[in-house]
């Protein structure tokens, strides 16, 4: 199998640093990068890294139709942009057979039924935090929830101080545990921090925590590369990053039991 070719939708601060991730990929080839905007900064996404190669051309998303994903094919388009960034490639997307793999926070539920519809004709994967640690976090902690359904449980969500929307991933997590986000979601703002999530199981004679900090957006870019090397070998459907992880979390299991077995 040759490279993949993606696109990425979204070039600000969290994208830019996603088009280099998928950049130094060497399984993965960069081909397009679309902003929102009318006049791009720059001409290749590379230009923002001081690259010696042009690479991954900057378009603006205003100038998109179909022939523009005709013309510019790619497996997988790659969406860190807006909430109504969608609107632009999934019709294309659908008709085309472009894979999907969507990292948007807070998407209304009207716009995930779209991608579960959309992922009829193609494959979706959509999940708000798409870090590897974070939906790592969410299985363990569902796990402890089914252990210790009768635990007090408190979530606490903490980012940079000019973030106004509440944590997309803190009400995914609170409403997979069965909790009122608006109780049981504790928010914090301050300073330039990434992300930090925190699940607190409170007994009567012990607290568990369990807890996932971002360092770096570059873990963002990570698990988005993850995602797209695990949908490109899928033939369709609805999927979010959990998903992907249970799967790979059991497959290992099996082969560690077969290789103990076999000791």
């Amino acid at each position: 199998m040759g490279k993949i070719n993606a696109g990425l939708f979204g070039f600000g601060r969290t994208g830019r640093i996603v088009a280099l991730e998928l950049m130094k990929d060497p399984e993965i080839e960069l081909k397009w990068v679309v902003r929102h905007t009318q006049t791009p900064e720059a001409h290749y996404a590379s230009d923002a890294f001081d690259c010696d190669i042009d690479e991954a051309r900057i378009y603006s998303n205003l100038e998109l139709d179909i022939n523009f994903f005709r013309e510019n094919p790619v497996d997988v388009i790659v969406d860190f942009s807006a909430i109504d960034g969608y609107q632009t490639y999934i019709g294309p997307a659908r008709e085309l057979g472009i894979k999907v793999v969507s990292a948007i926070s807070n998407y209304p539920e009207e716009v995930v039924k779209e991608l579960r519809c959309a992922a009829k004709d193609t494959t979706v994967l959509y999940s708000p935090n798409i870090t590897l640690g974070i939906n790592f976090l969410l299985i363990a902690a569902e796990a402890l929830h089914a252990l210790i359904p009768y635990a007090d449980i408190e979530i606490i969500e903490e980012h940079f101080r000019d973030k106004k929307d509440p944590s997309g991933t803190a009400i995914k997590m609170a409403k997979l545990l069965q909790q009122d986000p608006a109780r049981a979601v504790h928010s914090v703002r301050a300073g330039g921090i990434i992300g930090h999530h925190e699940v607190i199981f409170g007994l009567p004679y012990q607290t568990i925590r369990l807890s996932h900090d971002s360092i770096s957006k570059s873990a963002f870019g990570q698990g988005a590369i993850f995602a797209l090397k695990q949908i490109v070998q899928m033939d369709g459907g609805f999927h979010t990053m959990e998903e992907l992880l249970r799967g790979v979390i059991r497959e290992n299991l099996s082969t560690l039991k077969e290789e103990v077995l076999e000791d």
